[in-house]
């Protein structure tokens, strides 16, 4: 298997994460390899990493890296955490819900700015560190603040997140191109005259290009986070507007979100099924164990 294509090892993953640092000696360290692996991935992106480009900022060979880290695919985990500890979690007391995760969002999106590689290192089964997890669980510690159902506030926070890393990989796509072809963007486009003579068939497309639709562009990012805060708010509010369910035995299931009927008498229900109840049950034995 190719170095770019391997898989991390989970528990040798998890050990290097979430093992006891490093004392800082002079010399060949992990903390010295993974920042200067970042240094290499902040500079010619994520695919051009390798063990050896790595060991030659040492002017060591590939081998000696080994004692430290097991492979390209578990330094990559370790990147990943070492840059989200750039962003120290703040204190949120006092923060309403959407100003916490409006702040939260904006550190997501400067620290992909910073690493654009980071979406690229992006997957359903990378491993968590403990910076990693710190500014997740204060996402999920202000999101609560909503007073949204505890799947809806894990569905919210995922959903605020999701938005950053699709701008930023959208942003990454661009600037690398430009990076590589020594062509802007803007440039890019303006020159597809041949393309333009084509498109006075859609009228709605004429009709705002006409209106100036396209002169200034709003910037994806902020129009993206407000309106998907909008969205939540909107969420947020029909939820509000439901307390009388609440208040006569309703309420929503804690693993879906999905409504209780109240109609059942002596203990208020917690999950709308025994399928959802059982779901909750392996999730706190995975928890402990």
């Amino acid at each position: 298997m190719a170095e770019d294509d391997a898989q991390p090892d989970p528990e040798r993953a998890i050990e290097l994460l979430w093992g006891a640092p490093e004392p800082d000696r002079p010399g060949l360290s992990l903390g010295r390899i993974i920042a200067a692996a970042v240094e290499v991935a902040d500079t010619e992106g994520l695919g051009a990493l390798s063990m050896r480009k790595v060991a030659e900022r040492f002017g060591t060979t590939t081998m000696s890296l080994y004692r430290y880290v097991p492979g390209k695919a578990e330094l990559v985990e370790l990147m990943r955490d070492a840059v989200y500890g750039e962003f120290p979690v703040e204190p949120a007391a006092g923060l309403d819900w959407r100003t916490g995760l409006e702040r939260w969002a904006r550190r997501a999106w400067e620290l992909h700015r910073r690493h654009p590689w980071l979406v690229d290192s992006a997957g359903t089964r990378r491993l968590p560190g403990p910076n990693i997890m710190a500014g997740y669980d204060h996402a999920l510690d202000v999101a609560s603040r909503s007073g949204l159902a505890p799947a809806q506030v894990i569905a919210v926070v995922n959903l605020v997140g999701g938005f950053v890393e699709s701008v930023a990989r959208q942003a990454g796509e661009t600037a690398e191109l430009q990076r590589r072809t020594g062509v802007s963007h803007e440039q890019w486009w303006s020159e597809r005259e041949s393309l333009f003579e084509r498109l006075d068939v859609y009228p709605a497309l004429e009709r705002l290009w006409k209106a100036g639709g396209m002169d200034t562009p709003l910037d994806p990012f902020e129009f993206g986070l407000q309106r998907t805060l909008d969205g939540v708010q909107m969420l947020v509010e029909s939820q509000g507007s439901e307390v009388t369910r609440d208040e006569i035995g309703g309420g929503e299931c804690v693993m879906c979100g999905q409504p209780l009927d109240g109609g059942g008498r002596g203990r208020p229900r917690d999950y709308c099924s025994r399928a959802c109840q059982q779901r909750a049950y392996r999730q706190r034995r995975s928890t402990r164990s």
